[in-house]
């Protein structure tokens, strides 16, 4: 008994002997006020901005950032089930800004705005963490854009052409093929090496189970990440999930990979932050928008770039998608938007429902980048497609009083008519470059002119199946990236045996 006393007793020295009092220091706020997802905390005077904050509370721990840093008090969105939150409880700080996992292991992923997989794949492991809130890059380190990102989209690819590292606003009322416009762009990234961020802000969770499972389909989900904060979460995480989307493709950016980044959309993003600024009880400007709603998007537009070689020769190119009311691209919102991006993509409720899909207008839509982002062989068989679409709206709004035309104007209408059909794609069937040239090249040099309107799709249809067939026309325009002597050579050839071909099966 005394053997264990003694044994006891010196053990019992030696931990005293080897005891060294450490000071931990803390700093701890309570919270004051706790109301919609936003929260009022007191005593916490040395909270950074956007640092997040640790609430206890007696359902565990619950994540918040500090957003508003005032004298007496601090204003923090919180990031979780803010329900478990009471007045009184104890906040801490950690000295940690607001971060999300970045790396390969997002790929392939649906994750909300912290980075947490929302697929039941498993858990992300990556090491690797980027701030959700960055500095866009100097204008040292970029260049100018001039690499064609090809959507697949006929129209788009001909009139407003986009280039890696560009921002190309799409704009129009909703269910009007927004977001269609923006899958079929990640889906004609196949094989491009461009990986994709897709970023759904406030939307019906039903309708992105849908986006994922046709990216599934079509091969996509390879190279894409799916940023969700869906209709049901809380106006905090709509407001960091752009940011997030961002730092997962600055990632790639970093690496000297190109990437595209679509923000879905950001009317709804707008909306949620001037929900969390009125109850922060920031002043309210223009309908009810805080005063810095301009800089909210300018600020996340801005990190969409060209670098240049010095700098890893990567780009992220923003889709950023804006919804209006009744066709109004002058409200507050929409021209913030529209004045901070390198063009709009402007889609028109008249032409969407006579069938015109993807409704582009021609006349609203521009690219600033121009035809700097089209390839040799585009920039000759669609330089005056923009001109000629325009042009023909203005015509047959003109010919239906039906006054005489000349022969000129008829040519024109009926031209016209047939670029219209041709801009006419079914959705999530982008179209190669080398199609697109083979399309145009045969409308612009009269082959399609005998052929009536109504038939002009099954036309080409047809055509593109014979260039399937024999596919060294294809192959050439895409070595070449120009239509020179040889690959015009092979065109005609190709379009006069399949005319050849289809006036035969008519007779017999």
């Amino acid at each position: 008994m005394s053997t264990t006393k003694d044994f006891i007793v010196e053990q019992l020295k030696e931990e005293i002997a080897g005891f060294k009092a450490a000071v931990q220091e803390k700093s701890v706020g309570h919270v004051l006020k706790i109301s919609d997802g936003i929260a009022l905390v007191s005593g916490l005077s040395e909270a950074m901005m956007s640092e997040i904050l640790m609430f206890k509370t007696d359902g565990g721990e619950v994540a918040g950032v500090a957003l508003n840093l005032e004298e007496s008090q601090v204003g923090v969105i919180v990031l979780g089930d803010y329900t478990l939150i009471k007045e009184g409880d104890e906040v801490a700080v950690t000295k940690r800004i607001l971060e999300v996992p970045v790396g390969s292991a997002l790929v392939g992923r649906v994750v909300n705005p912290l980075g947490e997989p929302l697929d039941g794949k498993g858990k992300i492991t990556t090491d690797q963490f980027y701030p959700v809130e960055k500095i866009a890059p100097g204008v040292i380190t970029r260049e100018s854009v001039k690499q064609p990102l090809q959507t697949g989209v006929k129209a788009i690819d001909a009139m407003i052409p986009i280039g890696r590292g560009q921002r190309e606003l799409i704009i129009g009322d909703r269910q009007i093929g927004k977001t269609a416009l923006a899958i079929d762009t990640i889906i004609n990234q196949k094989g491009q090496n461009v990986k994709c961020v897709y970023v759904a802000i406030g939307q019906k969770e039903s309708k992105i189970a849908n986006i994922v499972s046709k990216l599934e389909e079509t091969g996509a989900m390879e190279y894409t990440t799916v940023v969700l904060a869906g209709a049901s979460d809380p106006a905090s995480l709509l407001y960091i999930a752009p940011y997030a989307g961002c730092a997962i493709a600055e990632y790639f950016l970093d690496k000297g990979e190109d990437v595209l980044i679509i923000y879905d959309d950001l009317s709804k993003h707008a909306v949620s932050y001037r929900e969390i600024s009125l109850l922060l009880r920031r002043p309210p400007g223009r309908e009810a928008y805080p005063g810095d709603v301009f800089y909210l998007h300018s600020r996340l537009l801005e990190r969409a770039c060209k670098l240049n070689k010095d700098f890893g020769g990567g780009s992220i190119t923003a889709l950023p998608i804006i919804e209006t009311q009744a066709g109004d691209i002058s409200a507050y919102v929409p021209t913030n938007v529209i004045s901070i991006t390198d063009g709009q993509i402007f889609l028109e409720p008249e032409l969407f429902y006579k069938g015109n899909r993807p409704a582009v207008n021609a006349g609203l839509s521009v690219s600033r980048v121009g035809s700097s982002a089209q390839i040799k062989a585009m920039k000759k068989v669609a330089g005056k497609m923009r001109l000629e679409a325009a042009q023909y709206r203005e015509l047959a709004a003109f010919a239906q009083f039906g006054s005489d035309l000349d022969v000129d104007t008829k040519q024109k209408l009926e031209r016209g008519k047939r670029l219209y059909e041709i801009f006419k794609q079914d959705q999530y069937q982008p179209l190669s470059v080398a199609k697109q040239v083979l399309s145009y090249y045969s409308l612009i040099n009269g082959f399609m002119d005998n052929v009536p309107v109504e038939k002009i799709r099954e036309f080409e249809n047809g055509l593109h199946k014979a260039a399937d067939q024999n596919a060294e026309v294809l192959q050439l325009i895409d070595e070449k990236k120009e239509v020179d002597e040889e690959v015009e050579g092979k065109l005609k050839s190709l379009i006069e045996d399949y005319k050849t071909t289809l006036d035969y099966l008519l007779k017999n």
